[in-house]
């Protein structure tokens, strides 16, 4: 099969390959190893190329395209910046990219839609005070509370949705070889990309509003970890410093009042767990995030926070453990799971992008539906 090389050579630029990581991905599992000479010419075996794109997931239609690419800081974040908060994994790679290209696909049908996205919130630097300007922020983005978790979630993307931020969440299934190791990034001008939390949706809360904060700086990151950890806390960098601040003062609101009022805690005052479980319930904080606030404003010794973190950890560990046996059990016993398989919230941003094409004849029906990830029978649901 003829193909263009210089595309697949654009692709390894992209993703920052030697022609070496390549070859050892790709013969991964082969009885006859495939060698440079075999791929990086312009006729290839199909079952090569087919093998490549398992990693790369162009289509076979990208390689025997005769148009040469040029490296541009509008294709890719990678082409943008060249350090990130993460030593970025394949699986890492392959999300960026593909939320790059959904960026730029959304774009081009708002323009075509003449359906306007511009930005709303103004721009913030590091030299605003993150509490200050989390304050202002909480007046237009801070939903009505709920207990719930997702549906708090769902609430804030849905708010940030109406001031022209995308958010999308990704969901792995648990037998992808290589699992994504980040749990979210900013791409500018308006896309936020999460992980899905399923056992953690207060940590995907945070990081929601973590990279919110990098929407204000307009500074583009992808992070592997967005935690208050005292560890990563004080070696983190003055804008992810400003964007954990901000987003824990998004989150606890006027409630950050009782953290500052609080004694010092220990074991004498029990290291005010009763306090601290009720802030969290009020906040979606997690109790972790609020016991390293506490560290962070010299509320707790180093000593004791240790032993708070490794409790609450524990804590955490026997809970997981409990629940996989009730599965294993409930399984055994023929008891049917009510669980039901994870499914991204839709932005209502995404979802009104994608209607006005449709409506404006820019795309097809099948291409919504595509995009929907829904039936054909279903598609008068959305035009109601």
């Amino acid at each position: 099969m003829n193909i263009n090389i210089n595309r697949l050579l654009h692709l390894l630029d992209l993703y920052r390959l030697s022609k070496e990581d390549l070859l050892l991905r790709i013969n991964e599992g082969v009885k006859k190893a495939i060698s440079e000479n075999d791929i990086f010419r312009t006729e290839v075996k199909l079952s090569y190329l087919k093998k490549i794109d398992e990693i790369f997931n162009k289509g076979l239609s990208y390689y025997i395209d005769p148009t040469n690419l040029k490296k541009s800081k509008e294709e890719s974040i990678f082409f943008r910046k060249n350090k990130f908060n993460a030593e970025l994994n394949l699986g890492a790679k392959q999300i960026v990219t593909q939320f790059e290209e959904e960026k730029i696909s959304l774009s081009v049908l708002s323009k075509l839609s003449d359906l306007k996205i511009d930005r709303i919130l103004p721009f913030y630097t590091v030299k605003n005070d993150s509490k200050k300007v989390a304050h202002e922020i909480r007046e237009s983005l801070y939903p009505v509370f709920n207990k719930d978790l997702k549906e708090f979630l769902k609430s804030l993307i849905n708010k940030f949705a109406e001031y022209n931020i995308f958010v999308f969440e990704f969901i792995e299934t648990w037998n992808k070889k290589e699992k994504a190791n980040i749990n979210g990034f900013y791409l500018s001008p308006n896309v936020i990309v999460l992980k899905r939390q399923q056992k953690s949706l207060r940590r995907e809360i945070f990081t929601l509003v973590h990279e919110l904060g990098h929407y204000l700086l307009n500074e583009e990151e992808i992070d592997e970890t967005v935690n208050e950890d005292l560890l990563n806390y004080q070696s983190l960098s003055q804008i992810e410093q400003w964007c954990n601040d901000f987003a824990y003062y998004f989150l606890v609101g006027d409630l950050n009042n009782r953290i500052i009022n609080l004694e010092k805690a220990s074991e004498k005052n029990d290291y005010h767990i009763t306090t601290i479980e009720s802030i969290s319930e009020k906040t979606n904080l997690s109790t972790f995030a609020l016991y390293t606030r506490l560290l962070i404003n010299n509320k707790i010794s180093s000593s004791d926070y240790k032993n708070v973190s490794s409790e609450l950890y524990i804590a955490y560990l026997e809970k997981e453990e409990k629940a996989k046996k009730k599965r294993e059990l409930d399984k055994e016993e023929g008891r049917e799971s009510n669980a039901r398989a994870a499914k991204p919230i839709q932005s209502p941003l995404f979802v009104k992008t994608i209607q006005t094409a449709f409506i404006e004849g820019i795309i097809s029906e099948t291409e919504f539906c595509q995009r929907m990830n829904i039936k054909a029978d279903k598609i008068d649901k959305y035009f109601q």
